[in-house]
């Protein structure tokens, strides 16, 4: 993957697992809008990395029928 996509769900490997365990994380821009500052936030946790902590295998794309909705809608 070259290019991210903020705020987007990528299916990732992690560094810390070499069995080829795989999750979700979200690219987060809470440190900040540019690029240089953007971290992968590990899904169902308040935990963020580094992007070069995970190996981003493919882009998560949601069911049309049932859109992404953030906990407070």
């Amino acid at each position: 993957m070259t290019s991210l996509i903020p705020q987007a769900y990528y299916w990732a490997r992690s560094a810390d697992f070499p069995d080829g365990h795989m999750t979700i994380v979200q690219v987060s821009t809470i440190f900040g809008a540019h690029p240089d500052y953007w971290t992968l936030a590990v899904i169902g946790s308040d935990q963020h990395h580094m992007i070069s902590d995970f190996e981003l295998v493919a882009l998560v794309n949601p069911p049309d029928d049932h859109p992404l909705k953030q906990a407070a809608e």
